[in-house]
C-alpha cells in the first residue's frame, strides 16, 4: 500500500510542475524546428567536407 501512496504522490508532483511549464507555442515550436534543422544540415555539410579532405589527405599521405 505504500508503494501506491508513493506513486500517487509522484504523479501528483509531476501534475503540479506541468501546470508550472510553459508551453511554446505553435509559431515559436515552428521557428525552433527549423533552427534545429539548418543547424543539423550545416553540421552534416562540415563533417563531409572534413571528412573528405582528411581522406584525400591521407590517401596522399599513403602513396
Amino acid at each position: 500500500m505504500d508503494s501506491m501512496r508513493a506513486v500517487r504522490s509522484f504523479l501528483g508532483s509531476v501534475r503540479e510542475e506541468l501546470l508550472k511549464s510553459t508551453w511554446p507555442t505553435r509559431s515559436e515550436l515552428i521557428e525552433s524546428t527549423v533552427v534545429v534543422i539548418i543547424s543539423v544540415v550545416l553540421f552534416a555539410v562540415f563533417v563531409s567536407v572534413c571528412d573528405t579532405v582528411l581522406g584525400k589527405i591521407i590517401g596522399l599521405l599513403a602513396r
